[in-house]
């Protein structure tokens, strides 16, 4: 799994730090930082959960084998 974030499009929800804080951060002014552009297999599931619950729509995944 590949990670991507759009910054222009978070809205600084934090529904992505709450979900998977070893792959997501925020910065001050609440946009997202992405700690992890490839996480381990065993976060993939809360990487999945926290795109699809992003307000902003601003987490892409590009899955790979």
């Amino acid at each position: 799994m590949r990670v991507l974030i759009d910054e222009n499009k978070c809205c600084g929800a934090g529904q992505c730090v709450l979900i998977a804080p070893r792959v997501f951060d925020q910065r001050d002014d609440g946009i997202v930082i992405l700690l992890d552009q490839a996480p381990p297999k065993e976060l993939h599931a809360a990487v999945r959960e926290a795109a699809c619950v992003c307000p902003g729509a601003a987490i892409a995944l590009e899955e790979r084998e």
